[in-house]
């Protein structure tokens, strides 16, 4: 008689169950972070809905009819046209405000000499408020594009500016004199020692100027135009269409909200060599 005999079980490697196990932890807690950080958001949402049924009174549109609002402006496409002249606003202004913002802070840090020529001005027109200067650019560029693209460009210098001179400034001295050391010169000195561990500082100045934008670009649609979300938010005041109100507020926020987590991105990519606190 012949024993037939089961065939085994293909052994597993212990390294792969060990790497599996950790591909799925790390897939938790990636998980479990998302829905953390959402959490403020959901409690925002919970308590407006709740409130606009009670403590916010009857006036003030609750979520479902935000967004019933938002559905009748994609319908009919008035939506996309007004958040399409915004952005191409806020994206002119801020490349170039940004642009300003960066050469000069870097000029500032790298040289005393460009310092003393461009910080006692810059501090000067820093502490000048956007609303004051929206008469006078309305005088010098009129009412259309280029005064809102205008005043946009400014606001974003001076957060580019200071933060860009601290991170450089910010640079420990001992790097600088041992990389000096070693042979490098100015260049290779300013491309891999100093620019680099400013780029920190550097980051949360382009979080700032990015939401200075979003800013700006309210005060200068609240001026006369013919589209744009501000025109948006003007037209439902006129005819009192909160919920329209509302939901141009909430379109600000998002996108406030979506260039944030873009730098945050680019934070997790330039700056992986950090070790830093980052909470418990």
């Amino acid at each position: 008689m012949t024993l037939q005999l089961a065939p085994l079980a293909p052994a597993v490697s212990p390294a792969l169950v060990e790497v599996d196990t950790k591909e799925s932890g790390t897939r938790l807690r990636r998980v479990i972070g998302s829905a953390r950080k959402a959490s403020g958001l959901v409690l925002v949402l919970v308590l407006w809905q709740l409130g606009a049924r009670g403590w916010l009174g009857p006036t003030t549109p609750a979520p479902s009819e935000v967004i019933e609002a938002g559905w009748e402006l994609i319908r009919t496409g008035e939506l996309w046209r007004h958040l399409a002249a915004s952005s191409q606003r806020v994206a002119i202004g801020l490349s170039i405000g940004i642009s300003i913002g960066l050469v000069l802070g870097a000029a500032a840090g790298l040289f005393r000499a460009a310092e003393d020529l461009v910080n006692g001005p810059l501090q000067a027109l820093r502490m000048l408020p956007t609303l004051a200067l929206v008469p006078v650019f309305i005088i010098w560029f009129g009412i259309g594009d280029p005064f809102k693209i205008a005043l946009i460009i400014v606001a974003p210098v001076f957060p580019i500016y200071l933060n860009v001179l601290a991170g450089i400034r910010g640079v420990d001295r001992r790097l600088v004199e041992a990389a000096e050391s070693l042979g490098l010169n100015r260049f290779e000195l300013t491309t891999k020692i100093i620019l680099p561990g400013a780029l920190p500082q550097i980051l949360v100045g382009l979080r700032q100027a990015l939401g200075i934008g979003w800013l700006t670009l309210v005060v200068a649609e609240m001026q006369t135009t013919p589209v744009g979300l501000g025109f948006l938010m003007n037209d439902a005041k006129e005819f009192l269409r909160t919920d329209q109100i509302f939901l141009v507020l909430v379109i600000y926020a998002v996108l406030g909200l979506l260039t944030d987590t873009f730098v945050r991105l680019l934070e997790r990519r330039f700056l992986a060599w950090r070790t830093g606190f980052e909470g418990q």
